[in-house]
């Protein structure tokens, strides 16, 4: 069996094959579903389920993910109920980028970096969150050396889905849910928030949007942002979609080979919603804000024919964070990262529980 594992040190991830039993190969993966996720540590050693930042695992806010990993995931796909964690495997040793035992280490924060490192190998020395053409920072880059160029140059195909981008205005110049149409797509250079009567969320109900340019990986790169230009004259606009559109993507099995999904920075587990979500508030609210997320788009996707025809579909926190405690360090290796693969070609579960990789 196709054991899926990642690592930082090249490119978002390099998928290794490990076989056992089966003929797969890493090369039978055909398409790939990333779903970003924010600033939580998947383990940490104190205030793990209170406090400003609290862990993933086990965490009572997070009942869907934790599902997915304790063996107790189930979802109705196609009219049928699956058995979602028969399909996982996930890490417990995945840490910051350059993180060591002792956290004696440079430290790749905040995130950016890490979505840079993630596209590229590397955070070329960036260490803030500005937009790719920030006048009076700017953090484009101009190498051609990181993944989705890479792919491109190899005859793969890729696309960024990112949520509240590209949508229509109403009469009032007020953001809706409704996507534009493709041929007036952008290329999303530029961070934006907001509160639009008219947005009701998809996933969360609520009427705020955040779009956070940050958590775009490809947007920091000439050659997949197309330069610095906003306009629908881009020719590298229809690389970046909003996420409505991953629905009709699916639907019409038109997904790309590679595929990067950013939610907005609420549904992302990165800020609460004013007013708090489901009567929690702070960081409680962040992660059950990401989980309901997750329980609704992962079976979305698990129902398409890409994830069936070889899909694979990775949950990837970006960075580890200290937990509270005075002189804390969020980069040793008491703080691990979350990673969870779900693939038909995931090593098979070991006693019904998802293993360990």
């Amino acid at each position: 069996m196709l054991q899926v594992r990642y690592r930082r040190a090249w490119g978002v991830f390099t998928l290794f094959g490990a076989l056992s039993g089966f003929t797969a190969h890493a090369a039978d993966i055909k398409t790939v579903f990333v779903i970003a996720m924010e600033n939580h540590n998947w383990t940490q050693p104190a205030n793990q389920f209170s406090g400003g930042i609290q862990q993933i695992y086990q965490n009572p806010n997070a009942p869907f993910i934790n599902g997915l990993v304790n063996g107790t995931a189930f979802a109705t796909i196609d009219g049928s109920v699956v058995h979602i964690s028969e399909h996982v495997a996930y890490a417990t040793a995945y840490h910051n980028v350059l993180a060591t035992p002792g956290g004696n280490n440079p430290h790749i924060h905040p995130s950016e970096p890490n979505y840079i490192w993630a596209e590229a190998g590397t955070n070329f020395g960036v260490l803030n969150d500005n937009d790719p053409y920030n006048a009076a920072n700017p953090t484009n880059q101009t190498t051609g050396l990181h993944l989705s160029n890479l792919l491109t140059s190899a005859g793969k195909t890729w696309k960024s889905y990112q949520e509240d981008i590209d949508l229509t205005r109403n009469g009032g110049g007020q953001l809706t849910n409704v996507p534009l149409p493709q041929d007036e797509w952008t290329v999303p250079l530029t961070s934006f928030s907001g509160v639009s009567a008219s947005v009701d969320n998809k996933y969360n109900g609520s009427a705020q949007y955040n779009y956070a340019a940050k958590h775009n990986p490809m947007v920091f790169f000439t050659d997949t942002n197309g330069g610095n230009n906003s306009t629908t004259s881009n020719p590298l606009s229809t690389h970046y979609a909003p996420l409505q559109q991953l629905l009709t993507d699916l639907a019409n099995d038109t997904a790309a080979g590679y595929n990067w999904i950013s939610p907005n920075q609420y549904n992302d587990m990165h800020t609460s919603l004013s007013g708090g979500y489901k009567g929690l508030t702070a960081d409680a609210a962040n992660i059950k804000q990401g989980d309901d997320f997750l329980s609704q788009i992962v079976p979305v996707i698990m129902a398409s024919k890409a994830y069936k025809n070889h899909g694979a579909i990775v949950i990837w926190w970006d960075e580890s964070e200290k937990d509270g405690v005075a002189a804390d360090n969020g980069d040793d290796f008491n703080h691990t990262v979350g990673e969870i693969i779900i693939s038909q070609h995931a090593h098979p579960n070991v006693n019904g529980v998802p293993p360990v990789r």
